[in-house]
């Protein structure tokens, strides 16, 4: 299912699993973080409290985009699996089977990254 997260979360003391499928409703996007670097551009490792705050993460859903006064939907610029880098204070942070989760709005995303080559 394009733009649905279908994750499997253990449920404790039960044999049973449970599919979680999580579609983010309108323009909203869910994003996993991207782990920064443990080292500095100098070389220096930095511990955990004194990493920023990420800002960059990949899509893992979108939802079907946002509905105008007049009732059009206006597509979204964002799809699933594209590397972005998002406000730093935005969204709502959600906790599934151990991954964290950001759901943002697509006016929260500044930027989708494309890596490129050198020399291209």
């Amino acid at each position: 299912m394009a733009g649905t997260l279908l994750l499997r979360v253990p449920i404790p003391n039960q044999l049973l699993e449970v599919y979680v499928n999580l579609k983010p409703l309108g323009d909203r996007v869910v994003v996993e973080h991207v782990e920064q670097q443990d080292k500095s551009a100098g070389g220096v490792f930095l511990p955990d409290t004194a990493k920023e705050k990420p800002q960059e993460g990949i899509v893992r859903a979108v939802g079907s985009g946002r509905t105008l006064d007049n009732g059009t939907k206006l597509s979204m610029d964002v799809k699933v699996g594209d590397r972005i880098i998002y406000s730093k204070y935005s969204g709502s942070e959600v906790k599934i089977d151990g991954k964290e989760y950001l759901i943002i709005s697509e006016k929260d995303v500044l930027a989708i990254v494309d890596k490129v080559p050198a020399g291209v």
